[in-house]
């Protein structure tokens, strides 16, 4: 962990690779799966059973909130030009954010050729053959083990 207690980038990363390696059983393009686990996960690292609880809770519940509150009004604001854009806006900002987040995580995550290759061809793979992301892991593990051997 950081100074502050915070996680560092190696560590967030770790967790969001083991997340990826619980099955999905929803079988969604789009899974909830890695985020519930990686919260839970960090949250247990940084505060045990109740790190855990807080972490998984803290996750989801405003997501939910905020939906079920704004459910009856979205439709009454999107009639209106100025609120209209103003919402567009924000999905604009929500997905600049998540570029920027995938961007800085990439940096970390993808410091070589060879981890970029392996993340391209898993990408391929994963998009092209629908191959379970488990398999994934493991074969970029691997490659990288073989890869760190052949150096010694």
């Amino acid at each position: 962990m950081g100074r502050r207690g915070w996680l560092t980038h190696d560590q967030f990363l770790d967790y969001l690779g083991a997340a990826n390696l619980i099955p999905d059983p929803t079988q969604q393009n789009w899974r909830l799966g890695p985020v519930f686990t990686t919260a839970t996960f960090v949250g247990y690292v940084l505060g045990g059973a109740a790190g855990a609880a807080v972490a998984t809770v803290g996750i989801f519940l405003p997501a939910f909130v905020f939906v079920a509150l704004s459910a009856a009004f979205v439709p009454r604001l999107r009639r209106s030009a100025t609120a209209g854009a103003v919402l567009d806006g924000v999905n604009v900002a929500s997905v600049a954010l998540m570029v920027v987040a995938v961007w800085q995580l990439g940096r970390v995550a993808l410091p070589d050729a060879l981890t970029m290759g392996i993340a391209g061809l898993s990408v391929f793979a994963l998009v092209r053959y629908r191959i379970n992301s488990a398999w994934l892991i493991a074969a970029g593990g691997v490659i990288g083990w073989l890869s760190l051997a052949a150096q010694y």
